[in-house]
């Protein structure tokens, strides 16, 4: 069944499959679940760089200035989201682990603003695409 209504069946799928609402704005005058956000890619951090788990998927929120981390044991969202500058516009996702032995401190997830004409956010004339280093401690006054 590769068309029509039956390919959405999660039968066809030896694992089985679920769809989940995202978090974020939904689309007006939509009573079901519907997200407004554009979610241009998904990622697997398969190494835990992040420090949510391994193999946590995450969809790029281009639309909520977000990251969107899914967390599949407890069926619940993440929302990382970056407050400045606005219109954070992510389209790709890099996970590191520079040190292994250095706990949370030696691993990240780096996520570009990789909005097409930068000048157009905060900054004006002269600003230049940046890099957002997302790392998760293990407790808030971890060191």
């Amino acid at each position: 069944m590769l068309s029509g209504p039956a390919s959405f069946d999660p039968q066809h799928c030896p694992e089985g499959w679920t769809l989940y609402d995202v978090p974020g704005p939904q689309m007006k005058n939509v009573t079901d679940g519907g997200s407004a956000d554009f979610l241009y890619g998904n990622w697997v951090d398969q190494f835990d760089t992040l420090g949510l788990g391994k193999d946590v998927p995450l969809a790029t929120g281009t639309g909520s200035d977000a990251l969107l981390a899914f967390l599949p044991d407890t069926k619940r969202w993440v929302v990382l989201r970056v407050p400045y500058p606005m219109g954070f516009y992510t389209r790709n996702l890099a996970g590191r682990i520079d040190d292994p032995n250095a706990g949370w401190k030696g691993r990240g997830l780096w996520a570009g603003n990789e909005v097409r004409m930068p000048w157009h956010i905060e900054g004006g004339k002269g600003t230049t695409p940046q890099a957002a280093h997302f790392q998760i401690r293990p407790d808030p006054l971890a060191h």
